[in-house]
């Protein structure tokens, strides 16, 4: 008996001290993949800061207005500061990376003491012009070598946790690709003159705020009206599960959250608003298989999708192909004037032209009857103000939004400066320089690295 009794402690011991371990094993392993998580976070956020800053620095060079120059500095500033911050949350400690912090230190620095300058009575002289250029050209440099390590990072599915266990055993027979990696950012940093240093960016064609949809018409909607709309939008033959949730209570305009699953486990997700029913963003998670469409095939489907509900007198001003997706923007277009507080984006399957993405939110907001003004400049004066090295492409009229949220009438200017492409808008009111945009180039690609 006594016998039977022991066994049984025992075996009541061994089984809790399994379920402790195991219990151990889940938190070790959730503490890990939290931390995975966050270096992961961090770095991607570094490549796109990275991105932006460069990007900054190139609309930058093509500005010819002190007004615009201050905030775009200070815009860099603001930039760099959080790439720094990126910098500091990575496993990088036991890695020299010391440079490359001195570089976005520098280009901090810089752009914050030009920008607090009043740059009307002491504008930037041939010397500071000159370390705008160059920082460009290092920023690039860091920026590519940037997307290599996340491109090896993406497609070898590598483990910031794994770099962060090399340092601290400083085990040199590791597969260390991102430390490597690091190691080719920092000496393409280093060297970097303290001198050189400095950059601005385009202000955005439209404001972020959520100012409700004021302009919207019609009726309340209920669930199932919304329902119907979504599949409208969906296009889904083999509905699996339908689920509504009603969001915004409280505010001036509520909407409905639709979410369909389709196909092959497939989910499409819509926002609807509840007054008149319109479409605010459609999200289709589906695999999308090998591309068969060319990028003006898509175009057609896209244009299709918006004439057939019912969005009318915009036209397409940008494409872009994304692996086996495809996004056009679009614009409303007033007296032959393009209004871009309206604009409306498509994201087009290429391998069998559904449309899986889809968002209204800008139109919605800014949509409205509008009276068009006459410029009081003509458009040679407009193009007066641009600068000199920008070689002119296109020329047109068209309407943004400054900082304050206000329509403000522009001519807009596609130019080349060196290999860059630049978008400018220019106040046809007053020849103030309200926006300069770099357009995005052709994305490098890597696959023949090891």
């Amino acid at each position: 008996m006594i016998r039977t009794i022991l066994i049984v402690v025992l075996a009541l011991g061994a089984a809790g001290t399994g379920l402790w371990g195991y219990q151990e094993h889940r938190e070790k392993n959730a503490v890990l993949l939290n931390a995975e998580n966050n270096y992961q976070r961090a770095f991607h956020e570094l490549t796109y800061q990275v991105d932006m800053i460069h990007d900054k620095i190139g609309g930058t060079l093509a500005m010819n207005s002190n007004k615009s120059l201050s905030p775009a500095l200070a815009d860099v500033w603001r930039l760099t500061s959080e790439a720094q911050s990126d910098v500091g949350q990575l496993p990088i400690t036991l890695l020299p990376f010391n440079k490359t912090e001195e570089f976005l230190n520098g280009i901090g620095d810089f752009t914050y003491k030009v920008a607090v300058r009043d740059l009307s009575d002491e504008p930037l002289n041939n010397e500071e012009y000159a370390q705008l250029e160059n920082l460009y050209k290092q920023s690039a440099e860091i920026q590519n070598e940037l997307r290599k390590v996340q491109h090896l990072v993406l497609e070898n599915n590598l483990r910031w946790m794994d770099v962060e266990m090399a340092l601290a055993a400083n085990d040199e027979t590791a597969d260390n690709t991102i430390i490597d990696g690091f190691k080719t950012v920092e000496k393409t940093a280093e060297g970097y003159d303290e001198a050189a240093k400095g950059d601005p960016s385009a202000i955005a064609l439209s404001n972020d705020q959520n100012n409700g949809y004021q302009n919207l018409s019609g009726e309340a909607i209920t669930k199932e009206e919304a329902v119907k709309i979504a599949k409208s939008y969906i296009s889904k033959d083999k509905v699996k599960e339908v689920k509504v949730t009603q969001n915004g209570e409280g505010s001036e305009v509520g909407f409905y959250s639709v979410s369909i699953v389709h196909g092959r486990n497939a989910e499409a997700n819509m926002d609807i608003t509840k007054k008149g029913g319109y479409p605010i963003y459609l999200l289709d998670t589906r695999e999308i298989s090998d591309t068969k469409l060319s990028l003006n095939q898509a175009s057609e489907k896209a244009k299709e999708f918006m004439k057939e509900h019912g969005f009318k007198e915009l036209e397409m001003f940008e494409s872009t192909q994304y692996d086996n997706m495809a996004l056009f923007n679009y614009v409303s277009v007033r007296d032959g004037v393009r209004v871009y507080p309206d604009m409306v984006k498509v994201k087009v399957a290429l391998d069998n032209g559904d449309i899986v993405g889809f968002t209204a939110d800008e139109y919605l907001q800014n949509h409205k009857e509008r009276e068009i003004p006459e410029p009081a400049l003509t458009l040679e004066e407009a193009r007066s103000y641009i600068h000199s090295n920008v070689k002119i492409m296109d020329e047109r009229l068209a309407i943004i939004q400054n900082e304050l949220g206000e329509d403000v009438l522009c001519y807009e200017f596609m130019g080349q400066m060196n290999d860059d492409t630049y978008r400018i808008y220019i106040n046809a009111e007053t020849g103030q320089e309200e926006s300069v945009e770099k357009l995005q180039n052709a994305e490098p690609i890597y696959d023949d690295l090891v």
